[in-house]
């Protein structure tokens, strides 16, 4: 009744989403990912990354070493076949995967004279590997046939050697939080800036955890744990919050904004991450903590998401030692939130920041890179197809199982088809508001943003259905949640005498992260809207939409 009453929003969102129209959708995800797929393959390999416009490949910019945007990235190593393995295993499509699985054995070198930041390299590649490697070698195969002829585990040594060149930026520093670049022939540049982000240096832990427990060697992790921990006991007395850029010899805070967004996010994302898959509790610890310390000083607006007065919720960037707020932007990155405030059980208030980076899609039809809320406008107006919001609106529609996230998926696709299709593949959007495009194709548009759109139309997905338990990486690279992970062969990274305490038992999760937990949502409150029309009406009004 209510809907057929006439509020806007519930006409528009709510009600059931026809299995047809889901199917075509999927179907579009796909089609969007092949397209962007068979034009990096036909106009760029073996280079790193499609220009879309200009339907060439680019590789690491040599003439100018400090275009770090482009040369922190590309690596001279096919880095978009790399990345976009595991999408193609996830769309179940097995000869292409097989093809792309024997390319990058037979092409791919990492003995390269190319300068990429460690974090980059790290999420982008090793990962992707990483998690290739793990679906191949998996004995229930739940994504259809995806094994190799005589494989012989190439993908995880190219990830070790890839590793071993990545080492020497935990050489030489007196915190042991690394340095942001390395050279993959010769170690850390002489040049070398001794400042980097709390992000890329403490969100390799899932990675390097990887590969150290499929080897059985424990350098990897250990490096990477100790740098989470070096940051973590920076953090301030005061507020407990971390700032966004650290000098790694002293220890010093440089940049003293503590946020969600560019420079902070993955590191929290990883504290939970690490915790599931390897089930260290002081993981789950930090991130407890943490997560505490972001609700005190970063959240503003009302307590309750969906009741009572006041502005909706919102996390803005502020001093790491006061908590006084330090700017009115928030940026496109931090759309990723809702989606970890999914895995740790903070569905409502994931409902509402999520519903206030829709608002803003809405009015662009994509996410500007920095918007100022003050302003209701852009600071930062390109969008790189970047697919924070996308996993979010994924991860909240396995959670809620409301429809409304599959309308906000449709309009995602839609916004992508209409404004950034190009000649071959898809481009970075230059300016939101005129929609000028730029020749660029990141490779996480495969890995991230197609692949989320297209699990959230295929409720079929051997993701969703096969039993197995899987999680995605920072760069949306599946890993399985597996048992193999949960025991390490080693004792030196945490004493032994506290063995017993720090490992979680495989079962403390296993309660808490079941799918069918996620289906417990009372149907009364499928089909309404997620969060009251008058609230949205309310964000809407916020972004300058109404």
């Amino acid at each position: 009744g209510a809907a057929a009453g006439g509020d806007e929003y519930e006409r528009r969102y709510s009600g059931a989403f026809p299995p047809q129209l889901r199917a075509r959708l999927r179907d579009a995800a796909r089609g969007m990912f092949v397209f962007g797929y068979d034009s990096y393959m036909e106009h760029a390999f073996p280079r790193d990354e499609l220009d879309p416009l200009h339907c060439r490949g680019r590789g690491p910019d040599r003439r100018d070493p400090s275009n770090l945007n482009i040369n922190d990235v590309l690596g001279n190593y096919s880095l978009t076949l790399i990345d976009a393995l595991d999408t193609l295993a996830v769309m179940g499509n097995s000869s292409e995967f097989q093809k792309a699985v024997k390319l990058v054995i037979d092409t791919v070198s990492f003995d390269k004279d190319s300068t990429v930041q460690v974090f980059e390299a790290t999420i982008r590649v090793l990962g992707s590997l990483l998690s290739a490697h793990i679906i191949i070698t998996d004995t229930k195969q739940p994504f259809g046939d995806m094994t190799i002829k005589d494989y012989d585990n190439e993908l995880l040594h190219l990830a070790h050697d890839l590793a071993v060149r990545l080492l020497p930026a935990f050489e030489n520093t007196k915190t042991g939080i690394p340095y942001p670049r390395v050279n993959l022939k010769k170690g850390v540049p002489p040049d070398s800036h001794n400042e980097t982000c709390t992000a890329g240096a403490g969100s390799l832990l899932v990675e390097f955890g990887i590969l150290s427990r499929l080897l059985g060697d424990s350098t990897f992790e250990w490096v990477a744990r100790r740098a989470v921990k070096a940051l973590w006991s920076l953090r301030s007395n005061n507020t407990g919050l971390l700032g966004n850029v650290v000098n790694i010899q002293t220890g010093h805070w440089v940049g003293k904004q503590s946020g969600l967004g560019a420079g902070s996010d993955s590191f929290y994302e990883y504290l939970l991450k690490s915790y599931i898959l390897f089930g260290e509790q002081e993981d789950l610890e930090m991130f407890n903590t943490a997560y505490q310390n972001i609700q005190n000083h970063l959240r503003r607006g009302r307590e309750a998401c969906n009741e009572g007065e006041g502005d909706p919720p919102l996390y803005v960037n502020v001093n790491m030692y006061t908590g006084q707020l330090m700017n009115t932007w928030i940026d496109s990155l931090q759309a990723f939130f809702p989606g970890l405030q999914v895995l740790i059980g903070d569905v409502e208030d994931a409902i509402c920041l999520h519903a206030f980076y829709y608002a803003i899609w809405k009015r662009y039809g994509a996410l500007p890179e920095r918007y100022n809320w003050q302003l209701q406008a852009p600071d930062v107006p390109f969008y790189p197809l970047r697919p924070e919001l996308v996993e979010s609106t994924y991860l909240l529609y396995q959670a809620t199982k409301n429809p409304f996230y599959l309308h906000v998926g449709m309009d995602i696709l839609q916004s992508l088809e209409k404004y950034t299709k190009a000649k071959c593949g898809y481009a970075t959007l230059h300016h939101v508001v005129e929609k000028t495009k730029e020749d660029r194709m990141e490779s996480f548009f495969l890995s991230e943003t197609c692949k989320y759109l297209y699990l959230l139309f295929d409720e079929e997905n051997p993701v969703h259905r096969s039993g197995n338990k899987f999680m995605f990486t920072t760069e949306g690279h599946v890993v399985s949640v597996d048992g193999r992970f949960r025991s390490s062969l080693w004792e030196d990274i945490l004493p032994a005498e506290e063995e017993s305490t720090h490992r979680a038992k495989g079962t403390e999760l296993r309660a808490a992260n079941l799918s069918s937990n996620c289906n417990r949502v009372p149907d009364e409150r499928r089909y309404l809207l997620p969060l009251k029309s008058n609230y949205m009406r309310q964000i809407d009004r916020m972004v300058g939409l109404v």
